[in-house]
């Protein structure tokens, strides 16, 4: 077991509050990229399922991702000043400097908008691998470990969704759900993270106070 040296976090509805944004955009970019549009319980549905299922249920086709992917990086850019860091962050992540854990951001959103979102607390972020594809978070999450010279054992990934847990496992090292993002706190426990993290508190507890998989 090694302890902690490096946290890969999630950036949308990891650290930014982004969700309420993201869910009122959802329908507009389905009738730009045709596919289905869906009302609020439905929505809400969509959360206890995988990134997978959900473009299988609204009829995404594959190929369309990339695009789909660039112009919500776009409409984050347009819309920055209505998306910020959950109030918790800065001082979360001033803890984790502190204690000498290097911070990471591993995102298929973009630098720029990562930076703008954080403001003085982007200070703290060691690197930032941003405009990720889908379902390649394994890949960049390796790039990194491999940029800062960290090794797998010593290093956690934080994030909201499920794809976030299985880029982890695929990657090697650990994961910490947040239960307060996009997925359901059932679809995150049933993906099999290495923790669950229901707050905040909780999350500081994992950090500071435990070891990663060695």
């Amino acid at each position: 077991m090694e302890p902690i040296r490096l946290v890969l976090f999630d950036f949308d509805g990891t650290i930014a509050d982004s969700e309420a944004w993201f869910s009122g955009k959802l329908n507009q970019i389905a009738r730009h990229f045709g596919f289905r549009e869906t009302g609020p319980e439905e929505r809400e549905k969509l959360r206890g399922l995988s990134s997978r299922q959900i473009i299988s249920e609204l009829g995404v086709p594959v190929w369309k991702l990339p695009l789909i992917a660039a112009h919500m990086r776009g409409l984050a850019s347009r819309d920055i000043e209505h998306i910020a860091p959950f109030p918790w962050v800065d001082d979360l992540f001033h803890r984790l400097a502190a204690a000498g854990t290097v911070i990471a951001i591993v995102s298929s959103n973009t630098e720029a908008n990562i930076r703008r979102v954080l403001g003085p607390a982007a200070a703290h972020v060691s690197a930032f691998g941003a405009g990720v594809s889908l379902f390649g978070k394994a890949a960049r999450f390796r790039t990194v470990l491999k940029n800062l010279g960290v090794p797998p054992g010593a290093t956690v990934a934080v994030g909201d969704e499920v794809r976030d847990i299985e880029a982890a496992r695929k990657a090697g090292i650990a994961s910490v759900a947040a239960g307060w993002g996009f997925a359901t706190a059932e679809a995150l426990k049933a993906a099999g993270p290495d923790a669950f993290a229901s707050d905040v508190a909780a999350l500081e507890a994992i950090l500071l106070g435990r070891t990663a998989r060695g």
